[in-house]
């Protein structure tokens, strides 16, 4: 069967973009075996051809009615699937769905009938919330950064914003490219609403959310701009830890200090 993505270049760039993430994600030892989940919306980028193909999957319940993804499509990262396999062929381990005008339903629609995460009904909430605010993000990203996972293993650091103050102030980058900073969700069993309701509820405030002893949920544009903001603040972690390494407690930019850039670069916060 034909590819999806053949002669179409803007789907297929976007399907690649993701497909080189995931390779990154692998490197960096953040997506140990099937660990972490892609979704991104590609309703954009269909066309009346692909809105006319039929599903090669029976219809599949989402397990819950999201009323703004009536005739949307997703890329999906395949359950069970390994992010350096996805990164070689993107298509074999992950999926195109359609949303069906029930809107708690979908079939599968290219290329291969490969069952969308485990994790789908929480990312799917996540892309109704983000199109009901009017967004204009389009991707969603879950994967386990090593160093911003072990600061989850210290109660302080859980605290309202006290992970966002010491990681901007270890680089004026990271205020910069993530100046909404860190949201912080408390341990919820894996795949539950219970983390799907907490999460949706910190992205009113932040892009990128941190889920206590897990990993990290990204939003932004597209894939490699959320794989970018997640990459920026674990590079702060690894400030952080490098110069506690070293025997002492880094001094950090001062709050005066990081409200000059905020003002400088009309930053949010």
């Amino acid at each position: 069967m034909e590819s999806i993505l053949n002669n179409r270049p803007e789907l297929a760039a976007e399907i690649n973009k993701v497909a080189e993430v995931a390779g990154y994600l692998w490197q960096k030892g953040w997506a140990e075996r099937n660990g972490g989940n892609i979704t991104i919306n590609i309703t954009e980028y269909v066309d009346d051809e692909i809105k006319a193909m039929p599903a090669i999957s029976e219809v599949k319940p989402i397990g819950a009615t999201l009323p703004y993804l009536k005739g949307c499509y997703f890329y999906c990262k395949g359950t069970n699937k390994r992010m350096r396999d996805l990164a070689r062929q993107p298509m074999a381990n992950g999926s195109v769905i359609r949303i069906l005008d029930d809107c708690a339903s979908y079939v599968i629609i290219a290329d291969e009938p490969v069952n969308p995460t485990s994790e789908l009904p929480s990312h799917l909430s996540v892309h109704n919330n983000l199109i009901s605010k009017g967004s204009n993000y389009k991707a969603s990203l879950h994967t386990h950064p090593i160093e911003l996972v072990a600061l989850t293993h210290n109660k302080k650091f859980m605290e309202k914003d006290y992970a966002s103050n010491l990681l901007w102030s270890m680089i004026p980058e990271t205020k910069a490219f993530c100046p909404r900073g860190l949201g912080m969700v408390s341990y919820k069993l894996p795949s539950s609403v219970e983390l799907a309701e907490a999460t949706i509820n910190e992205l009113d405030d932040y892009d990128v959310v941190m889920w206590e002893k897990h990993g990290v949920f990204a939003v932004d544009t597209d894939i490699m701009a959320a794989f970018d903001q997640v990459d920026v603040l674990n590079k702060s972690a690894l400030i952080y830890i490098a110069a506690k390494n070293m025997g002492f407690e880094p001094d950090g930019m001062s709050q005066e200090q990081m409200k000059e850039m905020s003002v400088a670069f009309h930053l949010p916060k």
